[in-house]
């Protein structure tokens, strides 16, 4: 057995030797090579181009489409204008908050907070947000309206839009 991995060992090492000079090999190796670069591509000369859009429409104003003849910018749905403006319709609906609901005399109240942490309570028929939103229904849960927005066309159309109570907050009073 000692006789086979000593032969085994030799015939290795025997096979990793002998041959080239690594020297002689790299001397050898480029001398007949030759390396090419491509020339380099033309650069064509700089064109200026001159925009102009005075006749297109800016991209950054609002368009408003227009309606075919004889549909739009007439009768239908209007913003109510002759009512005494409420204070809630200063706020967006986005920052206004329903924060509980009171009930007096068989009516029910929403209790609903501005972004300057004021309270105000809310019936149906009072007016809120910025789109003549007009309270439709006051539940336990949420406050359901009426908005009167304007399309893209121009004309004014309802949208029924819902202000849920929101969750209580768990911020606790400091401790003295």
């Amino acid at each position: 057995m000692k006789n086979f991995a000593v032969l085994t060992l030799v015939s290795l090492l025997a096979a990793c030797g002998g041959g080239d000079d690594p020297r002689a090999f790299v001397a050898g190796a480029g001398k007949d090579l030759r390396g090419k670069v491509d020339p380099l591509p033309e650069v064509k000369p700089y064109e200026p181009f001159t925009y102009a859009a005075t006749d297109l429409p800016d991209p950054f104003k609002p368009r408003k489409l227009t309606p075919p003849p004889g549909e739009g910018k007439g009768g239908g749905i209007q913003p109510p204008r002759d009512h005494a403006k409420q204070i809630l319709e200063n706020y967006p609906l986005e920052g206004l908050k329903m924060v509980g609901t009171l009930q007096q005399n068989k009516m029910t109240f929403a209790l609903v907070k501005t972004p300057d942490n004021n309270l105000y309570r809310v019936k149906q028929g009072n007016y809120m947000g910025q789109n003549f939103g007009i309270v439709t229904q006051v539940t336990d849960t949420d406050i359901k309206l009426t908005e009167i927005v304007q399309d893209s066309g121009g004309d004014w159309t309802e949208r029924a839009t819902t202000l849920e109570m929101s969750e209580p907050s768990t911020q606790q009073a400091p401790k003295k």
